[in-house]
């Protein structure tokens, strides 16, 4: 009988790029959640709205690569705190759009400047060369973890 594989955690990619991100994702929480009382999940919602408005909850899901779930209850908190619109799309009238109001836009305005700031200070240690080559290597995993997520669908 085979003795079964020991997961190190150590050196299990998946692992740790889940506790940096929840370390990171918590540090960045901290500047938004006590004083607008927003979670995570909302938070990325606004953030990615600010950035892209006029894309529906999937669409927000999918940028996000997020639970649609838990985009949709994110959403619904959101439209009901009066932080966000949802309108018909003008092109698809079956299709729901959302964007910020006015007092979402308030809040990433606002937010937008201390979650930058915040990685002014998390790269601070690197070199612009190390900055680079993070953000190149952090593209081709998004791109082979694309190519996998592809493969594995059947035909």
């Amino acid at each position: 009988m085979t003795a079964p594989a020991e997961l190190d955690l150590e050196h299990f990619l998946p692992y740790r790029l889940s506790v940096l991100s929840n370390r990171v994702s918590g540090a960045i929480a901290r500047v938004y959640s006590e004083r607008f009382e927003l979670g995570i999940t909302e938070w990325r919602v606004i953030a990615v709205l600010g950035r892209y408005p006029d894309l529906s909850a999937g669409e927000v899901a999918q940028r996000t690569a997020m639970d649609k779930v838990a985009v949709s209850r994110a959403v619904a908190r959101l439209l009901e705190a009066g932080r966000l619109q949802r309108d018909t799309d003008g092109a698809d009238r079956r299709r729901s759009v959302l964007r910020l109001s006015p007092a979402g836009r308030a809040i990433f305005d606002e937010v937008a400047p201390h979650a930058l700031a915040f990685q002014q200070r998390l790269l601070a240690g690197m070199d612009p060369d190390e900055r680079a080559l993070l953000f190149r290597l952090l593209d081709r995993l998004d791109e082979l973890e694309l190519q996998a997520e592809a493969d594995a669908l059947p035909e």
